[in-house]
């Protein structure tokens, strides 16, 4: 089948409620900013022209349909995003510490998005991706866990990339015992992972990420990995089958400007499917990932200096012109 969409990605869709400020009563105020990991991937994918195609299900409510005039208004299509008359979409309230820093309550039980099912993924789509992207929420609980293991295995018999960032959110989880089960499963069929400082050194037990990554390596064979370090940058660990592994690190882009870190893995994930989608994942060396990953560095520190992600993604002559301060 004509590979006609560049990246297909399932998942979550939900309301980040982000805090901004307080009332005159003293009270907090609350933004209802659209949120989920694979759609703001999606969005910043949008910025760089890529057409991209979004599988999950909201709420038939308020938030739901708001979502997918959301999804509609960035570009990103909706054929497969289904509207759940009876489960209300999944609400995520997030404390933005002083430092930038988040912490979420979750509104899930279950959630519009957890309720997913099999026969309901859109196979045909899925066929049409030339990457086909992942998370974990949707491998949190069985019903979303089996739709989410199977697109994978059409995507995989379909013959596109697929990338994988697992986002680990220890709320939604029964135990993180299953936590890492399921993260183990997804890395069994990625291309790409892009994972976290606290993720590698929690799932391999290693401080030193080189130590994790090659841990990971030793079950999987993952041709391209990168490492987000937060205000420590960003790492890129590739190794296609039959070649020595070159390891490139870039150095981030610190603003004082910095209100919270939302979207930013998300942001910096969609640049790294972009690079993917110009290169391939074979042919990559190391000037192509350091530019990479100074490109990833610049549109995630632009995602921390506005609120919300998904309809504010950074425009790409922002990016670029960042980017080519180093």
């Amino acid at each position: 089948m004509n590979k006609i969409i560049d990246v297909v990605a399932l998942g979550e869709l939900l309301i980040d409620m982000t805090n901004n400020g307080v009332s005159e009563n003293n009270n907090d105020i609350f933004e209802a900013n659209p949120g989920g990991a694979p759609c703001n991937v999606l969005a910043m994918l949008k910025r760089f022209g890529h057409r991209v195609s979004f599988i999950g299900k909201v709420g038939d409510d308020i938030f739901g349909r708001k979502l997918k005039a959301t999804l509609e208004e960035v570009g990103i299509q909706t054929e497969n995003l289904l509207m759940d008359k009876d489960v209300r979409t999944t609400l995520a309230f997030v404390e933005t510490f002083p430092d930038g820093d988040r912490d979420f309550s979750f509104y899930r039980n279950p959630g519009a998005d957890m309720m997913l099912s099999k026969d309901e993924i859109n196979v045909g789509l899925i066929k049409q991706a030339k990457i086909f992207h992942f998370g974990t929420l949707s491998m949190t609980h069985e019903m979303p866990r089996e739709s989410t293991i199977f697109a994978l295995e059409e995507a995989k018999k379909a013959g596109a990339i697929i990338t994988f960032d697992p986002n680990l959110r220890e709320p939604l989880w029964n135990s993180l015992d299953e936590a890492k089960e399921q993260i183990l499963k997804g890395m069994e069929y990625c291309d790409y992972l892009k994972i976290s400082d606290n993720e590698i050194q929690w799932l391999t037990g290693e401080e030193d990420f080189t130590k994790g990554v090659e841990k990971l390596r030793e079950r999987f064979n993952i041709p391209l990995i990168t490492v987000s370090m937060g205000k420590e940058g960003s790492r890129a660990y590739y190794k296609p089958e039959g070649q020595d592994q070159i390891i490139v690190e870039a150095a981030p882009f610190i603003s004082e400007d910095t209100i919270e870190t939302t979207g930013a893995g998300d942001t910096f994930c969609g640049c790294v499917i972009h690079y993917i989608l110009e290169n391939g994942i074979d042919s990559f060396d190391r000037d192509k990932l350091t530019d990479m990953l100074n490109t990833a560095n610049a549109a995630a520190s632009l995602i921390t200096r506005v609120k919300g992600a998904l309809r504010v993604m950074p425009k790409l002559d922002a990016v670029e012109a960042l980017a080519k301060t180093r």
